[in-house]
């Protein structure tokens, strides 16, 4: 999306439970905010991680701090499900968007990903030349699913809608990119670093005791199964002593017995 994803961010600003990443068009543009030094409170330090840019972002610059970014991520989170939001604000020739995403380079993005072999959520978001929106949605649905989808619209009750060329993707607009070449690669560099140096992974379930949800995770269910198996155990065997102390009790009171009659 063109816009910082802000309202998400904040959602999730003072936990390491889940991490968030943004990469927007900042400086003067809505909503203002998504700078790199921003990146989370308390115990979400380095856990909101946004990517600040410029106009003009083309395929080839987007995919070189997309899949680095993601790929640390993947590997020191180790999230359990992915979130997408695919915004078509930044594919070029938006109406608001500055951006100059090609469609296929918008949905590389979301192979790239789908590759992790992670449960994933792909979300809309803005666009505001509606006759694209449609277009990068129905290819990316395509890219989700394993469906390659002709390039030739077929006639529908909205064809005409689709003119003049009445295909899938578009020609790119000649806007010049102005994020440098050294601006991506140091603030990747950065970024990678922050993401490589957190904790790992927290390992425990949130249950929450809601419906649907387990109030105590499986795992010390199983150690309490266990612990009672051997109080179990333990119950059997003080019972069986005590019955042999008893009966030896008795033995002995009937040999007394036999005593003291004879």
């Amino acid at each position: 999306d063109i816009h910082h994803g802000d309202g998400v961010e904040e959602a999730f600003y003072s936990t390491n439970r889940v991490m968030t990443a943004s990469f927007h068009k900042f400086g003067d543009y809505f909503p203002g905010t998504g700078d790199v030094r921003d990146k989370g409170y308390g115990e979400g330090v380095n856990y909101a991680i946004n990517f600040p840019l410029k106009d003009g972002m083309d395929d080839a610059s987007y995919h070189s701090i997309f899949k680095p970014v993601v790929s640390a991520i993947m590997e020191c989170f180790r999230p359990g499900a992915v979130v997408m939001q695919c915004g078509a604000d930044s594919l070029s020739g938006d109406r608001l968007g500055v951006f100059n995403l090609s469609f296929k380079g918008h949905a590389e993005c979301v192979k790239f990903v789908r590759s992790f072999n992670i449960p994933m959520l792909v979300l809309g978001g803005g666009g505001y030349t509606l006759r694209n929106v449609p277009r990068c949605w129905t290819y990316e649905t395509g890219i989700l699913i394993g469906e390659e989808i002709d390039d030739m619209l077929p006639y529908n009750d909205y064809f005409d809608y689709f003119g003049p060329d009445y295909r899938l993707h578009l020609p790119l607009t000649n806007i010049d990119n102005s994020n440098s070449k050294k601006y991506l690669e140091d603030t990747t560099r950065h970024i990678v670093g922050l993401i490589r140096g957190l904790e790992g992974v927290p390992g425990t379930e949130i249950c929450t005791g809601q419906p649907g949800t387990k109030q105590v995770p499986p795992s010390f269910m199983e150690i309490d199964d266990d612990e009672d198996d051997e109080d179990d155990m333990s119950n059997s065997k003080d019972d069986e002593d005590e019955r042999e102390v008893q009966n030896g009790k008795l033995s002995f009171q009937e040999e007394n017995n036999n005593s003291l009659s004879s």
